[in-house]
């Protein structure tokens, strides 16, 4: 199980380094032009390509940092087992429920 959960932890921050990069770019060139906020959001209203790229990565954070909370909560906690995953679990669908509520409101 933890090799598992180490490699899913490694694989979502391989997938995530260039999204965060290219939202960092986008959002300091938008910035850096003078848009406001609500020009940003006009532009990326409808777009598909803005609904994948931040839908993998609500998706991509809500995994890496369930895994991480799960370690975490049995390091400072000392819960194990099924409680311990339960939470991650949790935790996990609680951020995709969260960061999708956002992601949709960015491109709709």
């Amino acid at each position: 199980m933890n090799a598992r959960l180490y490699y899913w932890q490694r694989m979502t921050a391989a997938v995530m380094v260039p999204l965060i990069a290219v939202h960092l770019v986008t959002m300091i060139y938008a910035i850096g032009n003078g848009l406001s906020a609500a020009e940003i959001l006009g532009r990326t209203q409808g777009s598909v390509v803005w609904a994948l790229f931040y839908g993998g990565f609500v998706a991509a954070a809500s995994v890496h940092a369930a895994i991480g909370v799960r370690t975490v909560i049995g390091e400072w906690v000392d819960v194990r087992g099924k409680a311990q995953d339960g939470f991650a679990v949790i935790f996990c669908i609680v951020l995709l429920g969260l960061g999708g509520r956002a992601g949709v409101a960015v491109v709709m």
